[in-house]
């Protein structure tokens, strides 16, 4: 897989970064703290760019494509809360052009702090109860073929699989539990309330935080922030293929 070079690439990228990476490493690429419990413990994304305390200092374009699409540092240890389950469906293309973007990003100087592990994370971990994504995938996987980019539901489908949605709505995307400790149960989406919102009450509720029943989304564990990023077309695509998931005629 080659990293493209030149502005289009990077641009696509970029939009990829800002739904469906910003949240954790920031609009500046410079790494957010994700999760400080006191009882499990202290994460922090890392700082991408080539600034002081920054692994771009360091990475090299196969260490980008190993972290990303493996969930897996240089060395080969596993990273933590690194959604690399969902990364691995990214097409060449676009795992390249988001590579090409986070190269060009401006350094800033920001050492993030190392993960430090509480008495619960510990217990949580020693349980299986939190596993590494690089655990959780079949590396050597042939790879999916990319769909084109369109408002279908197979274009739909990929955006689902990179936005990891399955992983608190389940697999069947019938709503399930999220891993986070005392996030709220993760409703449905093929059900028959959102064929009734329709495509436009959809986008407004990925645009705004509130679903047309007046419920606002608790940003903690609904990312819509990030998902608003996204354009019309591409909250049309992942609409049209819930509504297909929910009438059975679409693969996973």
């Amino acid at each position: 897989m080659e990293v493209p070079e030149g502005t289009e690439a990077r641009q696509r990228g970029g939009y990829l970064f800002s739904a469906f990476c910003a949240g954790c490493h920031g609009l500046d690429l410079a790494g957010n703290v994700i999760l400080d419990d006191p009882a499990i413990g202290s994460i922090a994304a890392s700082n991408l760019t080539s600034g002081a305390g920054g692994v771009g200092q360091r990475y090299d374009d196969l260490d980008y494509v190993r972290a990303i699409r493996h969930g897996l540092r240089p060395d080969g240890t596993p990273l933590a809360i690194m959604p690399s389950q969902a990364y691995w469906h990214l097409s060449n293309d676009d795992l390249g052009a988001l590579i090409a973007f986070i190269k060009s990003a401006p350094p800033v100087d920001r050492r993030v702090a190392k993960a430090e592990l509480r008495p619960l994370g510990r217990i949580l971990v020693g349980l299986g109860l939190f596993e590494f994504a690089a655990n959780r995938i079949v590396h050597d996987a042939k790879r999916p073929a990319a769909p084109a980019p369109g408002v279908t539901p197979a274009y739909g489908a990929y955006l689902v699989n990179v936005g990891d949605c399955r992983l608190c709505h389940g697999a069947a995307l019938t709503g399930g539990r999220p891993p986070e400790p005392g996030a709220p149960f993760a409703p449905g989406l093929t059900g028959k309330h959102l064929a009734e919102w329709g495509e436009a009450g959809f986008i407004a509720t990925m645009r705004t935080g509130v679903n047309p029943e007046g419920h606002a989304l608790d940003p903690r564990y609904m990312p819509w922030r990030d998902y608003a990023r996204l354009s019309n077309d591409d909250l049309a695509a992942i609409y049209a293929y819930l509504q297909s998931a929910m009438n059975g005629t679409s693969a996973q």
